[in-house]
């Protein structure tokens, strides 16, 4: 049969969500991540490029960008030279090798296997009789290590000799010298070798830090399976390849040359490779040898290499740890599984509940196609990624880590944007950037609210927490000329003591703010961007109508909340901050919310305030008359949205408008160039309700009319045929790409969630649906199990593993399409589950946690009916009928009955729906 030079798309194969693929190597921007919460940070390819490192400045291997993956030649290689045959890549890195990836004839069969989080590439060339198995992952421990097994087998019926060497390239220094200073930073390079390998310590960082003395270690050590030490080394790249040579085609290793250096000796000056020669073997027919390469990352040389080799250099330790590291990752994982009838998509969702996981510890960089920032996340990443913690795990344990999340919220209602690498560190700009995303006041609420159903900790309310303070003030538009950073970053009273306020008022100022930041269509304004970062050129006249949506919503739900404050607590009034009252205009001063100008003068009033320091004196504030003013407020919102930004264009279609632009026009609509349509335009208004149940139904028709596309799915934005340099530089993008008219998964997850939300299962289930159809489609998405940040208009999968859209999918499938979701504390079970999606004996369960407890909740719909025609009839718990409360369409059954159960204990809910 002619081969079609293409990988075959990959298949599960256990349980555990492990995987494989025949001829990865065919697929040019394949990656995968290797990682442990120590941050040892690793790309890993089927040819095993990629790079290793803990942080923007301490890079073992070179960086690389999606593009690096075909074009560097560096890469982690196992070079074997086959007495009397030829030179041969355990990896496929050969000259030669890489030349057969487009021959009709098969010559080496690849094989890849992957699982949570391990990778393993079999290679086998038939002609030459040798196979190799090459598995890779990093440890579950406090080390700051990647290790490779390399498995040599004999596939032939004859001796074969090979001698090994393993060849990593060692950048060993920040990424910032990869074009700047590359040369002159080899020179601080001093390379020593040790009985089991080479060690590269820089003897300065060069970088935007300044020229400081580096102790930062880079190592490679190796052994054979038995714990046999190298040989000797190649420590010096150009040494290594040979004048006229290459990393895939290497003098020393074509001809064969004995090492260049024994332990124990220093080279300075030159860029370094960790290239370990073992003695040559023998292999008899079907007879293997091992060998472990550890790629090691210290604060200062290891005092004792013997030591090292003894935890990782022998192939006992090897496999031990590998098992620790599979039961580390399954244990993070078990608490939430969910079965339907597509196993495919059951295993599938195991990758997207690890995803979170790795944004935690990537943060938005440090994978190929997360080529920018220095690491870390931003301030949207912070509370989106917190949703995933809060239903995989005990919410009281994410409790400390949203408080400490809070001290990025100024007073002005806006943020920090530099997050430090610690939770709850900020850290004031560098570079005085007055840049302000009118979203980011919005998602505390949204997960602070999860929290709360969650835990049914509604007292968290209460607790106190600094606010953040440096030179920019009035949301950006102004300077604090009276600040400076020897005065800290915590705002502070006019007595120069740390002020404190309630998480409650930290929520209230970012919404409430917002309310009174108005452009001159009376929606929020745009300022630098919303959750479209593209979106960052209008920041004079643009509004995002999308966003006054979503705040209308919070300001609505905040009120509710107050009121489920003082029903379970008792508490009649809240201390806030004396300054906000201004704001609290029913109760202080009322104002014409019609009116902009009067808006903004009662805005500038605030920040006039607080400016530097606040008064630092309370004022009580009656809840019942609080929850009445964010009502208002919220009313008066929606109420503005339906009448003034609905539109109906000359096709009879109706949506929202989303957008103004920076010339104050209506971005959406019919247009010379075509309709113009955004998603983020309809999710908000349908997931707060602003929409009524007949707008949502219109929206739908617009959305799969407009922006549903059968080939990449649903689209972020229509075509607008033309650069918008009055709204953002998205529009610069290639249409398809990105976050100009991309499936981009973000948005497109939030607006099945928003279908969900408001009962329209069917269009919820079919955008998630198209998301797992279009990313298990290999042959044109062309990534490993999983969510992709979008799908380019070919197909393929981008920005694969650190997107938050993977958190909003968890959320999505766990509290909306199997309806397990939290009440105040108690549990709500409303399960919007289509017929197709019940196994043959008409079952669907999730395995999930909740209340501290492990809870298999097995839907069982005998009569095989489907979303909207069911509802819970009856429920059993561990065999036993119980009774549970009707709240609209949902069940709910009290935090105190589960409290009662066993918590090390298994506990199956068995629902009924008829």
């Amino acid at each position: 049969m002619k081969n079609e030079n293409k990988s075959s798309g990959w298949k599960f194969i256990n349980d555990d969500s492990t995987f494989s693929i025949s001829n990865p190597q065919k697929s040019s921007y394949l990656y995968f991540p290797l990682v442990n919460e120590a941050g040892m940070m690793s790309a890993i390819t089927p040819t095993l490029h990629g790079d290793i490192k803990t942080s923007q400045n301490t890079f073992l291997m070179a960086p690389v960008s999606s593009e690096d993956l075909h074009n560097s030649r560096a890469a982690r290689n196992f070079w074997v030279h086959i007495e009397g045959e030829d030179i041969w890549s355990a990896t496929g890195n050969s000259a030669k090798q890489i030349s057969l990836n487009f021959k009709e004839k098969e010559e080496e069969e690849v094989h890849l296997e992957a699982g949570l989080l391990w990778h393993k590439v079999t290679r086998e060339n038939k002609k030459l009789g040798i196979k190799a198995e090459c598995t890779s992952f990093v440890p579950a421990n406090k080390d700051q290590v990647e290790l490779l097994k390399v498995n040599l087998s004999n596939t032939s019926d004859q001796d074969l000799t090979v001698t090994p060497t393993a060849a990593i390239p060692l950048y060993a220094r920040s990424a910032d010298d990869i074009r700047d200073h590359r040369h002159v930073t080899s020179l601080l390079h001093r390379i020593y070798t040790s009985k089991y390998g080479i060690e590269v310590q820089p003897t300065l960082s060069f970088d935007e830090r300044g020229h400081k003395i580096n102790h930062v270690t880079y190592s490679v050590l190796g052994s054979d399976g038995n714990g046999e030490a190298p040989t000797g080394f190649f420590p010096v790249v150009e040494d290594f390849i040979g004048e006229g040579g290459n990393l895939d085609w290497p003098k020393v290793i074509v001809k064969n040359e004995a090492p260049h250096t024994n332990a124990g000796e220093t080279i300075e000056g030159y860029e370094a490779i960790g290239a370990l020669k073992f003695n040559t073997t023998t292999l008899k027919p079907g007879e293997s040898k091992s060998y472990i390469v550890v790629l090691m990352i210290t604060d200062n040389r290891p005092k004792d290499i013997s030591e090292i080799s003894k935890k990782y250099c022998s192939e006992e330790q090897f496999d031990l740890l590998l098992e620790q590291n599979k039961i580390d990752w399954k244990d993070k994982l078990n608490n939430l599984n969910f079965e339907t009838s597509d196993i495919d998509f059951n295993q599938w969702m195991k990758w997207v509940t690890l995803q979170p996981i790795l944004r935690r510890i990537y943060g938005c960089s440090f994978l190929p196609h997360h080529d920018y920032g220095k690491g870390g996340r931003g301030w949207r990443d912070l509370w989106q990624d917190c949703l995933a913690l809060l239903i995989m795990d005990d919410p009281k344990k994410v409790k400390e880590l949203l408080l400490n999340n809070f001290a990025g919220v100024r007073i002005d209602g806006s943020n920090a944007t530099i997050i430090g690498s610690e939770p709850g560190e900020f850290v004031a700009d560098r570079n005085n950037i007055s840049r302000v995303w009118m979203d980011h006041g919005a998602w505390p609420f949204l997960t602070t609210m999860l929290y709360i159903h969650q835990s049914g900790d509604i007292e968290f309310l209460l607790e106190n927490q600094t606010y953040f303070k440096d030179t920019q003030i009035k949301r950006s538009k102004d300077l604090d000329l009276q600040w400076d950073p020897e005065q800290g970053n915590q705002l502070k009273s006019e007595n120069s003591d740390i002020y404190e306020g309630t998480i409650f008022e930290h929520m209230l100022l970012q919404n409430i703010v917002q309310f009174y930041n108005v452009g001159q269509h009376n929606n929020i304004k745009l300022e630098g961007a919303d959750w479209n970062d593209a979106f960052d050129l209008a920041p004079d006249l643009g509004e995002s109508v999308a966003f006054t949506a979503l705040y209308a919503s919070n300001l609505k739900e905040m009120s509710q909340l107050l009121l489920s404050l003082q029903k379970k607590t008792g508490t009649e009034e809240l201390q806030l901050t004396k300054e906000i009252i201004i704001l609290l205009d029913t109760i202080s001063n009322p104002i014409n919310y019609d009116n902009v100008e009067e808006k903004l003068e009662r805005l500038n009033q605030y920040f006039e305030t607080c400016s530097h320091k606040i008064s630092g004196e309370k004022t009580s504030i009656c809840i019942k008359d609080l929850a009445a003013d964010l009502n208002s407020k919220a009313d008066w919102m929606i109420n503005h949205l339906r009448q003034n930004e609905w539109i109906k264009n000359e096709e009879g279609f109706e949506w929202f408008n989303g957008y103004y632009n920076n010339d104050a026009e209506r971005v959406e609509g019919d247009h010379t160039n075509g309709v113009r349509m955004t998603l983020t335009g309809q999710v908000f208004p349908v997931m707060g309700g602003v929409a009524t149940d007949d707008q949502v139904k219109k929206i739908s028709e617009s959305v799969t009319n407009y922006l549903k596309d059968e080939k990449i799915g649903y689209r972020l934005n229509s075509q607008f045929g033309e650069i918008q340099q009055n709204i953002g530089r998205g529009f610069g993008f290639a249409f398809g790409h990105k976050e100009n008219g991309a499936m981009f998964s973000h948005m497109a997850v939030m607006y099945s969630n928003a279908m969900y939300q408001r009962q329209f299962g069917h269009e919820g289930y079919d955008v998630i649906n198209s998301i797992y159809e279009l990313s298990k489609n290999f042959e044109l998405s062309r990534i490993y199990p999983g969510v992709p940040e979008y799908i380019s208009e070919k197909g393929r999968g981008m920005y694969h593993y650190l997107t938050g859209s993977a958190s909003w999918l968890l959320l999505t499938v766990l509290t909306e399409m199997f309806g397990v979701k939290g009440n105040l504390g108690d549990l709500s079970l409303e399960p919007k589950l289509l017929i197709n999606q019940f196994n043959d004996q008409n079952v669907a369960s999730v395995f999930s946690y909740f209340a501290n407890r492990h809870l298999n909740i097995v839907y069982k719909n005998e009569n095989g009916l489907d979303h909207g025609a069911y509802q819970i009839q009856s429920i059993t718990l561990n065999g036993e009928e119980i009774t549970f409360e009707t709240k609209q369409k949902a069940v709910i059954i009290s935090r105190e009955f589960i409290n009662q159960l066993p918590e090390n204990e298994n506990h199956t809910l068995e629902v009924v729906l008829g």
